[in-house]
């Protein structure tokens, strides 16, 4: 099995989502930032408003529209810290 990302996405308020991931995909304000497992350590500014990603093993995707807020990647995985994270609509983008 290929190694996974320990995932979070966190709004102020609440624990949106938690699992493992193949890959994050988030735009910060240095351009869209695609996120593998080994991935080196990083601290990124999001960009106001956009959205993240999360694909999941067997291709399933998850995407918060996000306001606000960092992406954290260090060895234990991905952080998404922000101050609200709803998950997107279908029709949206």
């Amino acid at each position: 099995m290929a190694k996974q990302l320990q995932v979070q996405v966190v709004a102020v308020e609440e624990k949106v989502w938690s699992g493992e991931a193949e890959m994050v995909v988030a735009r910060t304000t240095e351009g869209e930032l695609g996120v593998l497992p080994g991935h080196s350590p990083l601290l990124g500014l999001l960009k106001e408003p956009s959205q993240v990603r999360v694909k999941l093993a067997g291709g399933e995707q998850l995407t918060y529209d996000v306001a606000g807020g960092f992406l954290s990647i260090d060895a234990n995985g991905v952080t998404i810290l922000a101050e609200s994270a709803t998950p997107a609509t279908p029709d949206a983008h």
